[in-house]
């Protein structure tokens, strides 16, 4: 009977894989409208994944007998993936070898099913949200490292599908052996924290730290050691320090939609699997309430696991800005922004459960939306046939094409924090959660940081609307899909009006972090939603 409770959970990654198969089945079709409905297919996958997670993770039953450290994390990642893959699916729509289609379609060249990647890129895609998707529903060492390789392998053929030449080749190699070797990091990890444990399942080695650290010896050094290793290796999936070095030439050499889907998708693995392996070291997400009324979250993790988060996320944001002020390339600087808001998101790691991963999970909907934006802008352009590639390439932008300059200009105030954009709402609830977690020197090295940002993200803003058109930028035109323009709108407009639902999501954001539901739901622990006796107070 767990198994069928551990299976419904699953559904939305089941379907998901069904889609990738069906997917890569229709790309080879022979027949060009078929291949082009590739795309619409994808779409409707990932929507009926969303629908179906909102009523499998409805199911308390289900989620009492998981098995899991978080039975309702999956129930925001899902949701928050699937979106994120719609927005991608139509950034990729492009991704084909249009002069072979034409060739093909004018009868000039034979049809060769080894030549269309539509299909394959697509099927890749849904096969990476399905690794991220089973990450959240982890039970044990082996399930959650068999995630994430599903979640990283597909990634990298589409980085050498995305666009076909050289320097996207070179790219895919550099990011194979890298990703390889981070591998062996966090499985060496784990290795020694079965050793350590005895166990493989989380809930299991849980119990085993906790009676471990309640002894005199506590939490012996080997479960410590194995800890700092899988994070570490976890690392390369946030792109976090040290092992960020592979981002700025990996984003480079892709292709514009296949650099979108590598500043969000990896991310969200990433945090997801820290989240879990946190919680095994004494994150349990449940609420107690004390004697004044007030709730408490149980956690603890070891020194040196803390020490160690704590240093990493100011050296990822200091040297991710450090990075991106000498940057001229517009996806270097996005590789090192990106690495950048990995500390930033670290902060809320480093804050716990009380209101650090609440705030965590929330800021990846902020940024995932952010990217999205900015990158359908530079997916539905083009300049003689080939990506935006410099910042000066949107020279001008704002007298041919003033949508799009607007949308650049509200991606990069959202990144830098600027009300009432949703990426303020983001760095906001990050902060303060760290404040309100004692971690005030943390959040003072961050708000310096985000400060120093401002520059290249003004200027990124600013190109676009304030500098005169140059010969290079007048040669950017409409690229041939509507589709990536279409999202870059329409999540450009969403950052301005997103922030009106700011506490809803991040209540759904809380609620996936708990155990179980609150005893008392109006007392609530964050200064960040509103408390229902205040409402009753001002009604």
């Amino acid at each position: 009977m767990e198994m069928v409770e551990k299976l419904t959970l699953i559904t939305p990654d089941i379907l998901l894989f069904i889609g990738a198969v069906v997917v890569a089945v229709v790309g080879l079709s022979g027949s060009r409208t078929l291949r082009g409905a590739v795309p619409l297919i994808t779409g409707l996958f990932l929507i009926g994944s969303v629908v179906l997670t909102q009523f499998v993770y409805a199911d308390p039953e289900a989620l009492e007998k998981s098995g899991l450290l978080f039975p309702k994390i999956g129930g925001y990642v899902k949701s928050l993936t699937g979106i994120v893959g719609l927005g991608l699916v139509a950034l990729g729509t492009g991704t084909v070898d249009r002069a072979y289609e034409r060739a093909v379609a004018s009868g000039s060249t034979p049809f060769d099913p080894l030549r269309v990647v539509r299909g394959e890129y697509h099927a890749f895609l849904l096969l990476s949200l399905v690794g991220v998707m089973l990450i959240c529903n982890a039970t044990d060492l082996i399930w959650l490292f068999l995630a994430l390789e599903l979640s990283v392998l597909p990634t990298y053929v589409m980085v050498a599908l995305s666009r076909n030449n050289r320097k996207a080749n070179e790219s895919a190699i550099k990011y194979f052996f890298l990703g390889a070797m981070s591998t062996a990091l966090f499985l060496y990890g784990f290795a020694l924290l079965y050793g350590a444990t005895g166990t493989l399942s989380f809930l299991e080695m849980r119990d085993v730290l906790t009676a471990q650290s309640a002894t005199e010896a506590g939490i012996p050094t080997f479960a410590v050691i194995g800890m700092g290793l899988a994070l570490l290796g976890i690392f390369f999936k946030i792109s976090a320090v040290p092992m960020h070095v592979y981002a700025p030439d990996v984003y480079e050499g892709a292709s514009n939609p296949m650099t979108g889907f590598l500043s969000i998708v990896p991310k969200i693995a990433g945090f997801v699997a820290i989240i879990i392996l946190c919680g095994t070291f004494g994150w349990s997400g449940r609420e107690e309430l004390t004697a004044a009324g007030t709730t408490m979250v149980q956690e603890g993790l070891p020194a040196p696991i803390s020490a160690m988060l704590w240093m990493v996320a100011v050296l990822t944001m200091t040297l991710g800005n450090i990075g991106a002020l000498l940057q001229k390339s517009i996806k270097r600087l996005i590789a090192y922004s990106g690495i950048t808001h990995s500390g930033y998101m670290l902060i809320g790691i480093v804050a716990g459960t009380e209101n650090g991963t609440d705030a965590l999970l929330f800021y990846l909907a902020a940024y995932s939306l952010g990217n999205l934006a900015l990158f359908g802008v530079l997916t539905g352009l083009t300049r003689a046939g080939q990506d935006i590639e410099s910042i000066d390439d949107l020279a001008g932008l704002w007298r041919t094409k003033p949508r799009l300059a607007g949308m650049v200009a509200l991606a990069a105030g959202s990144f830098v924090g600027m009300p009432p954009l949703i990426g303020f709402w983001g760095k906001l609830m990050i902060f303060i959660a760290g404040v309100e977690s004692g971690h005030i020197v943390l959040v003072c090295i961050a708000a310096v940081n985000s400060a120093i940002s401002s520059w290249y993200y003004l200027h990124l803003a600013g190109v676009p609307i304030v500098r005169m058109s140059t010969p290079r930028s007048e040669a950017v035109t409409d690229g041939p899909r509507m589709a990536p323009r279409m999202v870059g709108i329409i999540c450009g407009v969403g950052l301005l009006i997103v922030p009106i639902f700011t506490s809803p999501l991040y209540q759904f954001a809380r609620t996936s972090m708990r155990y179980g539901e609150l005893e008392e739901p109006s007392k609530e622990t964050s200064s960040l939603a509103p408390r229902e006796e205040d409402s009753e107070a001002h009604g």
